[in-house]
């Protein structure tokens, strides 16, 4: 199911929420209405969380089945709600690129991380999720978790990605990559769209031409 949303008149949803096959961390203070709307198009568990007594959940925490990765200034009772509602591997990421949604990419087949995370930092995130990570640019991106969001069916990539980031994205992920746009021309699709294998939401900017392109990237028609 794909639906259009916007999150207290924002439409970069990507930002606020960071979901998996079942649950959604997802800003605070959200209408009732959209916690529901969420709920059925991603079919999960809602959570309101924040990260450091900050909304931008999306960009400060990646994860995937296995596991969750969040920055590294995450508060002990936003830590416990982590816990309370996730049972698997949690990295707390001591890195100078410790914006985990921003920085890592990740299915429950592989991840794409910054290519400036210490390598060490890699091997920690490799064990979270449990799968094998690399470092990479997307359209010459640093902020591989912006320019593009993957579920285990699809990746919806930056329109300007080079061949050879796609051969590696696709090779690590395990799955088809295919370029689009969200909000009316953005091409930092990560931070316009939350998905996983049940559906995606994105902003009500969003043209049918682009909810086209979510749909066919992601697998979501049927």
């Amino acid at each position: 199911m794909l639906k259009r949303l916007d999150f207290n008149g924002n439409p970069h949803v990507g930002v606020y929420c960071r979901a998996n096959n079942k649950i959604a961390f997802v800003q605070p203070f959200l209408p009732e209405k959209d916690l529901k709307e969420i709920e059925e198009a991603l079919k999960v568990k809602v959570i309101e969380l924040t990260v450091g007594g900050s909304s931008i959940v999306g960009s400060l925490v990646a994860m995937n089945s296995n596991g969750i990765v969040v920055t590294d200034f995450i508060e002990e009772d936003e830590l416990a709600i982590i816990e309370k509602n996730f049972k698997g591997e949690i990295l707390i990421l001591d890195d100078k690129f410790n914006a985990a949604g921003n920085n890592i990419l990740a299915n429950d087949y592989g991840a794409i991380v910054h290519p400036s995370m210490k390598d060490e930092t890699v091997k920690k995130i490799e064990k979270a999720l449990d799968v094998k990570a690399r470092k990479s640019t997307i359209a010459e991106l640093n902020t591989v978790g912006m320019a593009a969001v993957a579920t285990n069916k699809g990746i919806l990539c930056h329109p300007k990605i080079k061949d050879d980031e796609k051969k590696l994205l696709e090779e690590t992920l395990g799955v088809k990559a295919k370029i689009g746009t969200v909000n009316h021309g953005m091409p930092y699709v990560g931070a316009g769209v939350v998905a996983n294998e049940h559906g995606a939401i994105t902003s009500i900017n969003t043209t049918g031409v682009e909810l086209g392109r979510i749909e066919d990237a992601l697998d979501l028609i049927g």
